[in-house]
């Protein structure tokens, strides 16, 4: 791993490190416009108008060498029409993939040659990427094996550049497979065991590792009543709510303020993560320690799913200094629209 506050591609940059923060808008491929009303205890984090167009910038910009797959991803991402961090880490590297499997190379290229070119390639996607919105960790993770699986071609100058491109596309899905859709799979095998008849399991908005264990334990015929807390502004426990309920599951939908009503009854608390550190904190969505911690308060066991591939070496100490911030537009009433305008509202 880089070092804290490194802004270096695929790495988490650490906000409150001025250093590295202006490091990264200089190598910016775009620039984005500045909130016109920053939250001073969120000052250090970067707060973003939204814009009507990115990718309008880009059409103006020389030498143009954004894919145009990463560009599409790239709107997606700053749109949240992918969220979770499963299904943009896979979207990411499918992305990725065909950028690989587009590079031109000359026909006396080896993988040598691929190696060195590719990566200078992939720098400036990389950065359109994280400017349309922050890499969570475990993609940044994704990001960092990817660059040094086109590294390693250097050490098989005998390859080809069209088998290099085979060997690095091959290579994502073996990624993908083993580190993401295998890995639930056998999280869901294991959690679904500690499941047992009559347990009330209360989860919190949607995490695709929770919700395939709760789905493998009802087919395996353990007999459980689900509880689905969601909050504001995603509301991404509806669609956990939507897909447990076509499984035949038996399930209870409450926001985040009605949970100290319903903890009483459970008996277990099933939660996702974006990632998990080396000193054993988890990082996850905004309203995860508030379960946490009512569940400590009324002693319900609460576990943590996980795949590897999120794990970091990096330990943050309840310091807000890698937080994403989103559109405080969606949380406002029709009536606020105009908020900006308030001179002492913010």
């Amino acid at each position: 791993h880089k070092k804290v506050g490194s802004a270096a591609p695929g790495g988490t940059l650490q906000y409150d490190d001025p250093k590295a923060t202006q490091k990264a808008k200089r190598s910016q491929v775009l620039t984005r416009t500045e909130g016109q009303k920053k939250v001073p205890w969120f000052s250090h984090l970067p707060q973003y108008e939204k814009e009507a167009s990115l990718s309008s910038q880009l059409s103006q910009r020389k030498n143009n060498d954004i894919h145009p797959e990463v560009l599409k991803l790239g709107l997606k991402f700053a749109d949240w029409l992918i969220v979770g961090g499963n299904s943009r880490t896979i979207a990411l590297l499918h992305a990725f993939m065909q950028v690989v499997r587009d590079y031109q190379s000359g026909d006396q290229d080896t993988a040598h040659d691929m190696s060195r070119n590719l990566d200078n390639h992939l720098k400036p996607m990389i950065s359109y990427l994280v400017l349309c919105r922050p890499l969570s960790i475990g993609m940044g993770n994704a990001v960092r094996w990817l660059k040094g699986k086109i590294s390693h071609l250097r050490n098989t100058p005998q390859m080809g550049g069209q088998e290099a491109k085979e060997y690095i596309c091959d290579e994502i899905d073996t990624y993908i497979t083993e580190k993401i859709v295998f890995a639930d799979r056998i999280i869901a095998k294991h959690s679904a065991g500690k499941l047992k008849d009559g347990d009330v399991v209360l989860v919190y908005a949607r995490s695709t590792a929770v919700e395939q264990s709760l789905i493998k334990a009802h087919s395996d015929g353990t007999k459980i009543k689900i509880i689905v807390v969601d909050s504001r502004p995603k509301l991404e426990g509806k669609k956990l709510l939507e897909s447990l309920l076509k499984e035949g599951l038996k399930c209870t939908y409450v926001m985040l303020n009605a949970l100290s009503y319903v903890m009483p009854e459970v008996t277990k608390v099933l939660i996702g993560a974006s990632a998990l550190l080396s000193n054993g904190s988890v990082v996850s969505r905004v309203g995860t320690a508030s379960v946490a911690l009512m569940a400590k308060q009324y002693n319900v066991p609460v576990m943590v799913l996980c795949e590897t591939y999120k794990f970091s070496e990096k330990v943050m100490l309840d310091s807000i200094c890698q937080n994403e911030l989103g559109d405080p537009d969606e949380l406002l009433s029709p009536d606020l629209c105009e908020w900006r305008g308030v001179k002492d509202m913010k």
